[in-house]
């Protein structure tokens, strides 16, 4: 029999009745209210109990308020975040993600604020960052929830530059080693565009605008004459592989093909690895709607998980939702900019920016009819803005779940996404009917005359024509083969018109899903294990096709000493990039750090060019190896491979030691997560660190296990996992990393991340009796005016 939960009393103001949070061991909070009113007023309440730190840090730095807290080094950051901002009417924003969004994000902003007020008057419930930094957090509004956009995922304006500079260099086909284009098609420049006119520095808004919050020393030390030298806070590689590795995994399989005759529903979202997690499990229940999973604690609701008819996961669908524009401006008078057969003027607006140690500062936003403005060059007369889809209403990352979070069968799911702008994303549902389905949503820009793959002239000659309806994205509906899946790879309709709209022409490499559809095909009776084997799955297909090459070479009698001990260690393998591998780790070493570099070096020659195209494009590399074609011979392919792996042998000795038999991947390959304030801290500077963990897998393996080419430290990849029963609910499992909570105090700060990194799970409750059982802490919150 459990012991008795410990129970904390709260009296909490905004409450109309009793509400209940119970925690289970493992972090997961199952929150039980009367009204949906005072359900969302609890999850914001418990959000800031578990998360205050990261909230009020991710409100500060949507809005550009980071200045305030932290001083001049981020004032630029802020500048940049403001330029894109949702500024539009709040009417049409709040009816376009449910009925009642204005209502949810009201009570989950008023829960928020009276954790804040709870905070005030004991002050000993803050999180301790804010003692770091002597900073306090700030009350909530109910549009900062749907206002900022920056956190969220699009594409492809940024692809959009590197491919215009890239081909100012070289060509368009040295580019296809960045970004392989598909569906195929020839970018070329549109009348009156000139690449060589269009800098990398038009990057830097939006990558700051959209970059996490750093913290150093010397940031912090900067002073009003230093604000404009902290534009560059990440590498231009590093945002751009940023991008390129979040993505996810996930698939429905029909009850045809599983072992209850149950459908089994798993998803696993690829995000940066941060400490706390950017996802937070959370059971919600009141009167008429009882769901559990997972979404950002930032925001109500959840967008990954199940209610008691229908489950739902998400991965990021390729859809190009941005777009850049190049204006010509009017000599002598640069505010001016052609558009039609006459002349706009550029939108300057001025902001008051709080700054610390220091007098407000006003800064100017500039937009122009598209979006805000990245660039202007007055010597060549011109300027460079973006437009997104985070301008229209409705694009508010995730918030379309709060419509389909409550519907009960897969059909009504999918007419649910309308609702549903950003990130543009696969989504898979089953329903407790035993249906399956996989359903694309999110804004997608329907371009009548161009692909949207290099800038445009921005005086009305490429404009968009609205977005793509809902139900004319792909989807399926039980389809044939008994599952649906995907894996963030290019997955439009082989027969789907070629004169029909671009959706988009940039994807991930097509590892994962086809490792995930090989083993979904192969297996006729799904099981939860099964699912979770596979989330957890470190088979590489690189390392499969690259060693079957290296196989066809291995016999030849002028191999070295070193190729032959190579040759000798991966006989045998079974490709699987598991963390005590010794193969794993030659493999990653000679394919990432020798190879791969001299596939770049081959075949653009010109070293800008190369750093513009990393990390590179997996499945194009391999093509090249695969079929040497034209551009070069079996023979110098050869010659590379053996070449390139005496040196990844080398490298292995002088980083794991001189007997390969000691080498594993693992002891190069390691998670960890670095709390943001590490860096600045005087005492104890890594206490609220967690790891380093030792992992297997990589970028290609359905386990997405991305990693920084400096070090191997692993930098990305699932946070969540879920796999779950549908229509058996308790038999559904999760776990979260480092832990669910974001208080460095809390034993749930990194308790899961010791089973995380061993692919193990925990129960994800739901009935009743099963919650109760696990409960460990039990708060009640109770309205001020009743007797505690």
């Amino acid at each position: 029999m459990n012991d008795a939960p410990m129970t904390v009393t709260l009296q909490v103001p905004g409450l109309d009745a009793e509400a209940e949070i119970r925690i289970d061991r493992w972090g997961i909070p199952h929150i039980r209210a009367a009204t949906e009113k005072d359900l969302f007023f609890a999850q914001g309440f418990n959000a800031a109990r578990d998360r205050l730190w990261q909230l009020d840090l991710w409100r500060k730095r949507g809005l550009g308020l980071l200045a305030a807290d932290f001083g001049p080094g981020y004032l630029a950051q802020d500048h940049a975040a403001r330029h894109f901002l949702y500024r539009g009417d709040m009417s049409p924003e709040w009816r376009a993600y449910a009925p009642d969004t204005e209502a949810i994000c009201t009570a989950f902003t008023a829960g928020i604020n009276a954790y804040i007020a709870l905070c005030e008057a004991e002050p000993d419930r803050l999180p301790p960052e804010f003692a770091v930094f002597a900073t306090r957090p700030a009350r909530w509004q109910p549009s900062d929830v749907v206002r900022v956009r920056s956190h969220a995922l699009t594409r492809n304006g940024l692809s959009e530059i590197l491919r215009a500079n890239i081909m100012a260099l070289a060509d368009a086909e040295t580019d296809l080693l960045r970004y392989e284009i598909e569906p195929p098609v020839e970018p070329k420049p549109a009348d009156g565009i000139v690449l060589a006119d269009i800098p990398l520095e038009a990057t830097r808004m939006f990558k700051l605008a959209t970059a996490p919050v750093t913290f150093d020393r010397a940031r912090l030390a900067a002073t009003l004459d230093d604000v404009w030298k902290w534009t560059e806070v990440t590498d231009l590689g590093d945002i751009i592989q940023r991008v390129a590795e979040e993505g996810s995994n996930n698939w429905a399989v029909h009850g045809s093909r599983t072992e209850t005759g149950r459908p089994i529903l798993a998803s696993d979202p690829h995000r940066a690895h941060a400490v706390p997690s950017l996802r937070y499990l959370v059971h919600l229940q009141a009167a008429g709607f009882n769901a559990i999973g997972t979404g950002e604690p930032t925001a109500p609701g959840i967008s990954l998980g199940h209610n008691e008819k229908i489950a739902f996961g998400l991965t990021i669908f390729g859809a190009d939702q941005e777009d850049v524009y190049v204006y010509e401006t009017k000599d002598g008078d640069p505010e001016q900019y052609r558009y039609g057969d006459g002349w706009d003027t550029i939108d300057r607006v001025s902001e008051t920016f709080e700054v610390k140690g220091y007098d407000d500062q006003t800064l100017v936003l500039s937009f122009t009819r598209h979006g805000p403005i990245l660039h202007e060059d007055r010597t060549k007369r011109l300027a460079i803005a973006m437009r997104s889809v985070w301008l229209s209403p409705g694009s508010a990352a995730y918030l379309g779940s709060l419509s389909y979070m409550r519907t009960n069968t897969v059909t009504a799911f999918s007419e649910s996404l309308s609702h549903w702008g950003t990130p543009s994303v696969n989504h898979v549902s089953a329903d407790v009917n035993g249906n399956i389905g996989w359903f694309t949503a999110g804004f997608t820009p329907v371009r009548r005359n161009w692909e949207g793959l290099l800038p445009v002239p921005g005086h009305g000659s490429h404009e968009w024509d609205g977005f793509l309806p809902a139900d004319q994205l792909p989807r399926k509906y039980n389809p044939a083969e008994g599952f649906v899946a995907s894996a963030n790879e290019m997955n439009l309709p082989a027969d789907r018109d070629p004169k029909a709209p671009s959706v988009g022409h940039e994807w991930a490499e097509v590892s994962r899903a086809q490792r995930i559809r090989s083993v979904l095909s192969a297996d006729p009776k799904h099981s939860l294990k099964a699912s979770m084997a596979l989330q957890t799955d470190v088979y590489s297909r690189p390392a499969a096709t690259i060693c079957g090459l290296l196989a066809k070479i291995s016999g030849r009698e002028s191999l070295n000493a070193q190729q032959k001990r190579s040759v000798d260690l991966f006989k045998n393998w079974d490709h699987r990039l598991e963390a005590t591998s010794a193969p794993a780790a030659l493999f990653e070493v000679w394919w990432m750090k020798h190879l791969r570099p001299a596939l770049l070096a081959k075949f653009a020659p010109n070293a800008t060019v190369r750093q513009l195209l990393l990390p590179g494009d997996v499945d194009r590399m391999l093509s090249f190896l695969t079929a040497p074609g034209e551009r070069w011979s079996a023979t110098e392919r050869d010659e590379m491979l053996l070449s390139t792996l005496s040196a990844g042998f080398a490298d292995c000795e002088k980083r794991l030691g001189a007997d390969p038999v000691a080498w594993a991947w693992g002891s190069l390959h390691k998670a960890l997560f670095e709390h943001a304030t590490s860096r600045v801290k005087t005492e104890n500077a890594a206490e609220w660190n967690v790891g380093p963990l030792s992992l297997g897998g990589s970028r290609s393996t359905p386990m997405h296990a991305g990693y920084r080419m400096s070090d191997f430290g692993v930098n990305a990849g699932a946070s969540v996992r879920l796999v779950m029963d549908v229509g058996d609910w308790d038999n559904s499992v999760c776990v979260n990393t480092p832990g669910q909570s974001g208080d460095p105090r809390s034993p749930h700060y990194d308790d899961l991340a010791e089973p995380w990194s061993k692919g193990e799970y925990v129960p994800l409750a739901f009935s009743r009796p099963q919650v109760d059982a696990m409960t460990a802490t039990l708060i009640r919150l109770v309205p001020v005016s009743d007797e505690v």
